[in-house]
């Protein structure tokens, strides 16, 4: 904006020049002279635009840039907190995988020691040893898995935040997911289709090229300027006079300048054509950008929807694991259960559990994005996320 605006601005300058003429002279048939000639000027000149379309449609078009990077930078913004909390929760839930996958190696690891023993005193035969030693086996490179994954996760956020960080805290098991208000879809998608961050840019960038257009056709426009100037002008003489009369002189002018632009050998409607094209395109992408983000509010918010469903669905899915495995355990002792029962109940209390946990990071994150989609995610709303964690955290 202060680019544009100093075209129609006053601009003054200084100019000041020296200069000594030397030479050898003959007058009237004489021998040749020697002739030292100065000369020293400097003049003062001052220009006040009175009227140039182009560069009142320049003005205009800073404008537009001037919302259009404002809308760039806020999109930026928005991805970095976007990738922040996507890193911060991806770490969360790997370290919830890694515990899983911990206490599923040592409670495998208790059934084989149970399946060892029955085996011994002949309560248990051996295949529910290797039952048991197969599945401590697997749960072990689940382990392993799971621990290199949390490695990744911790890499990518210490990237991001310039610094390792400890052990992370936990979601509280027993904290409450934030709702969506309105609770309905069409408000997300109608403020989406006219605020979200892409379709702003869309528009400025739609904006510019208009302010492009007007540019190139004031190109035709004459343009009208005031001018006043002061100087001054000593020489000492000339070269082609026998006499040296030094000679002083100041003076100063006002007028104005009319300049009429009549052919620029085409480059004018080149530049006009090109203009019109661009404006083409940015409409294009205006109506492509308010697609994207109805569709990505949409997804977001059927992934907000349906995560708490799930997390519901998954959350009754460990309460009903737990009983299942304690039942089984008891059903082992008195011998109505194998021990290949104990163990699927088992893995299917800890998948239930990590799923749980993955559902509950996952529809925080369908939030975040449901927000984003509408160009209102701010730094406040990791603040929420930071209140479903256990004490300690950040």
């Amino acid at each position: 904006m202060p680019q544009a605006r100093a075209g129609l601005l006053p601009s003054l300058s200084l100019v000041g020049a020296s200069s000594r003429q030397t030479g050898q002279v003959s007058f009237s048939e004489a021998p040749y002279a020697d002739r030292d000639v100065r000369n020293r000027s400097w003049n003062l000149q001052l220009t006040q635009p009175l009227w140039r379309a182009a560069s009142w449609a320049a003005l205009d078009q800073a404008g537009q840039q001037e919302l259009l990077a404002e809308a760039q930078f806020r999109q930026i913004e928005q991805e970095l907190i976007l990738r922040t909390a996507q890193a911060y929760l991806d770490v969360l839930v790997a370290q919830e995988a890694e515990r899983v996958a911990s206490r599923q190696t040592a409670a495998v690891g208790q059934q084989l020691g149970l399946a060892r023993r029955n085996f011994e005193v002949g309560t248990g035969t051996v295949t529910d040893v290797h039952e048991a030693q197969s599945r401590l086996d697997l749960a072990s490179a689940q382990a392993v898995a799971a621990d290199s994954e949390l490695q990744n996760k911790q890499a990518e956020l210490e990237r991001i935040l310039g610094e390792p960080q400890s052990s992370l805290p936990r979601l509280r098991e027993g904290s409450r997911l934030p709702g969506i208000e309105p609770a309905g879809l069409q408000p997300w998608l109608d403020s989406a289709r006219e605020q979200s961050i892409p379709v702003r840019i869309a528009q400025s960038t739609l904006d510019v090229a208009d302010g492009e257009i007007a540019k190139s056709r004031a190109a035709h426009s004459p343009s009208l300027d005031l001018t006043a100037g002061y100087g001054s002008t000593f020489t000492s003489g000339s070269i082609s006079s026998p006499a040296d009369i030094p000679v002083r002189a100041r003076s100063g002018q006002v007028g104005v300048t009319l300049t009429i632009p009549i052919y620029a050998g085409g480059g004018v409607q080149a530049r006009l054509r090109e203009a019109l094209a661009l404006k083409d395109k940015a409409g294009e992408d205006l109506e492509a950008a308010r697609r994207q983000a109805v569709a990505q509010a949409r997804q977001a918010y059927t992934g907000v929807v349906n995560g708490g469903a799930q997390v519901i669905a998954l959350a009754s899915a460990v309460a009903s694991s737990k009983s299942a495995l304690d039942a089984n355990k008891i059903g082992f002792r008195i011998g109505t259960r194998i021990n290949v029962d104990v163990l699927n109940a088992e893995q299917q209390l800890y998948a239930a559990q990590r799923d749980w946990y993955k559902a509950r990071a996952e529809t925080l994150m369908q939030g975040l994005r449901l927000k984003a989609a509408n160009a209102t995610l701010a730094e406040a709303d990791l603040k929420t996320i930071d209140d479903l964690l256990e004490p300690g955290s950040l």
